[in-house]
């Protein structure tokens, strides 16, 4: 199928579809605060600085990027002329120029990216952010494209690449991840060309990136180039060696099962961000993703489980929950403070000791309960 025909199929208008309401920099904060620090902040971090945070919207100067061969020298001109690539197991090939995705009806959705790593060891704790992300859905490309019956795997490939060793072979790699088609065909999906309403730099994927809402951030392909459907699973390095969890499972007559699991979609999790006060009136703000949130509780020095209040200001379905605890008259000294996201069907983030955390054996889908230290003077 020709450009000029797959533009005329998808019968589609410039009007486009909004998957959440506009994202605006409302935030539950008082005027006149002061920041109370924690006293086990690490001393070093990539990422979102949590003891700053106080927007629904995380600015792109701000927001982590990861790259794992690097940021690829894409020029301008190279940027312009980008072409994505929709082949293997469809009936109509598609070639798309950037421009041409462009012209097809615009979403945007407000997603929490978070990298699947975050948490995972002491100095990594700000690998997450909130980002409005404008583009074009997927699912109408990949409809129109016709998947075959017999393809089972989408594949994202992205422009970087680098010298993969398996046994004594070598071989160059683009980067890539997979998915399911039922699972790309997700109706949030988007091919991804604008960040916060201005176009993505290269550092997060210009000129043209996945956005998987629901995903880890590892599923969000950056500097995406082709889209290939395949009849068998897709096992490169990022999907079955690398970004892997690996668990040892106990089971009821006491037999050790070791499993080993791809990361795909994102935990329920939850953070207390930072203290504030004004005079003698302290608060505690926090944020809960992962799953649609029903509530977030707290417990200060082991106490009793207490209800939080959720800022419903700002209510995107893929978006972090942010939320407050007023905390009345705390007694001098050094109090610990853990928070706990509960999603509607009742789940409960697990506790960081449990054995849904313990028995995993690497450091991705860290979403156990996080435990914070303050001093109050």
């Amino acid at each position: 199928m020709d450009r000029r025909h797959f533009l005329e199929k998808t019968g589609l208008t410039l009007t486009g579809l909004f998957l959440s309401p506009l994202a605006v920099y409302a935030f539950p904060k008082r005027e006149g605060e002061e920041l109370i620090p924690f006293i086990d902040e690490p001393e070093s971090n990539r990422g979102l600085d949590w003891q700053k945070f106080d927007t629904f919207i995380t600015p792109n100067k701000d927001f982590f990027n990861v790259s794992h061969y690097g940021v690829p020298k894409i020029s301008e001109v190279e940027q312009t002329n980008w072409e994505l690539e929709i082949t293997g197991l469809v009936d109509n090939p598609i070639t798309l120029s950037v421009e041409e995705i462009k012209s097809l009806p615009k979403t945007e959705v407000t997603y929490t990216l978070e990298c699947s790593g975050n948490h995972g060891f002491p100095t990594f704790t700000g690998a997450i952010g909130n980002a409005k992300w404008g583009g074009t859905p997927l699912k109408p490309i990949l409809e129109k494209a016709g998947i075959k019956d017999d393809g089972i795997e989408v594949i994202f490939f992205g422009h970087d690449e680098g010298e993969e060793e398996i046994r004594d072979v070598k071989m160059k790699q683009n980067f890539a991840r997979s998915m399911s088609v039922e699972d790309a065909l997700q109706d949030s999906h988007i091919l991804c060309y604008e960040m916060n309403e201005v176009p993505l730099t290269l550092k997060h994927g210009a000129p043209l990136r996945l956005i998987a809402p629901g995903w880890y951030g590892i599923a969000c392909v950056k500097w995406l180039k082709r889209i290939e459907i395949r009849n068998r699973r897709f096992m490169g390095r990022f999907m079955a060696r690398d970004y892997v969890t690996i668990r040892e499972e106990t089971r009821p007559d006491g037999e050790s099962l070791w499993m080993e699991t791809s990361v795909g979609k994102t935990q329920l999790k939850s953070i207390p961000a930072k203290v504030t006060r004004i005079g003698n009136e302290y608060r505690i703000y926090g944020a809960a993703w992962g799953a649609p949130i029903e509530t977030v509780e707290i417990s200060i020095d082991g106490g009793p489980w207490q209800s939080t209040e959720i800022d419903t200001v700002e209510d995107a379905e893929y978006a972090w929950k942010v939320w407050h605890y007023n905390w009345n008259n705390p007694s001098t000294g050094t109090h610990t403070i853990v928070s706990r996201a509960i999603d509607t069907k009742g789940n409960i983030q697990p506790e960081g000791d449990s054995a849904h955390i313990t028995e995993k054996h690497t450091y991705w889908e860290s979403n156990g309960q996080i435990t914070r230290k303050v001093m109050i003077k």
